[in-house]
Parts: structure tokens; C-alpha cells; sequence
């Protein structure tokens, strides 16, 4: 299965964020929207980095409440790893694992955000392949 396919199931929407926001702003946004990351855009709306939960906690957890107060780019991933429509569940799975990250925004054509998946996303369409495949096979088995 292609990350294509998961992006046509759950929806292109992609919420993303300024990297002036501050993290209270970001910790709202992530709540609002019940998600664990934000794509951080600039001016251009090029991604500049990613923001998750796990980024904030950091935070939180090394400075206090007053790192609330601080922008997004100061906190957020700069090193964005991406995936690409054309590619496989386990491709992305298997780069999630190395790069130990659980969010891969979706970049066509090289620029163009047109998704984003979380680690989450592709365990679900991954037991899903699983089932039905076992569910073929039993019922082939059944026929003989």
C-alpha cells in the first residue's frame, strides 16, 4: 500500500503553525486539534520543522512553565523527514523506526505539503493489509 492511499482514506488536512507561535500556542493547537505534531511553516509557507508533543514535554520539563512563553522555532525538529505519495507503508515504517520519529509530513513534487502521516496512520493500514490477507487466505483454504 502506498502513502497515497492512506492520504486519499484519512484526508490531506494538515495543521500547521507558525515558528513564531509560542509553545502555550502550540500546546492549545496540538489540543484543539487532537493531534500529536504540527508542521511548522515560515512567511513562504515552506516547512521550517515539525513541532510535537514530545517536543513540548521536553521543554516544559527542562525549563518550567516559562518556556511556554517561547517561540516554536526554539523547541521545534529543524531536520524535517519527509515521505513521498509514491511510497510504501514499510518504506516510512521502516524510516519512522531508524529516525525514531512518529510524524512524516507528505511532500510531492519535492515542495507541495500534501499530507502528513503519523507512525499511528500506517500501523493501522499495516494490521489491516494483514487481516485481510489472512481473511483471503482462510477463505481459499475453506474452498479446497
Amino acid at each position: 500500500m502506498l502513502i497515497a492511499q492512506i492520504i486519499g482514506d484519512k484526508g490531506a488536512i494538515v495543521h500547521t503553525l507558525a515558528a513564531s507561535a509560542t509553545l502555550e500556542d502550540a500546546a492549545r493547537e496540538l489540543n484543539e486539534k487532537r493531534v500529536g505534531a504540527l508542521v511548522v511553516i515560515d512567511a513562504e509557507g515552506a516547512i521550517s520543522g515539525v513541532f510535537s508533543e514530545r517536543d513540548l514535554v521536553r521543554e516544559v520539563a527542562r525549563r518550567g512553565a516559562k518556556a511556554l512563553q517561547d517561540d516554536v522555532a526554539s523547541a521545534m525538529s529543524r531536520e524535517v523527514i519527509t515521505a513521498h505519495p509514491d511510497e510504501t507503508i514499510d518504506n516510512c515504517l521502516a524510516r519512522m523506526t531508524d529516525r525514531r520519529v512518529r510524524h512524516l509530513p507528505v511532500i510531492a513534487e519535492e515542495v507541495q505539503l500534501v499530507g502528513i502521516v503519523s507512525i499511528g496512520d500506517l500501523v493501522k493500514h499495516r494490521i489491516a493489509l494483514a487481516e485481510a490477507e489472512s481473511a483471503a487466505m482462510q477463505a481459499y483454504i475453506a474452498a479446497q
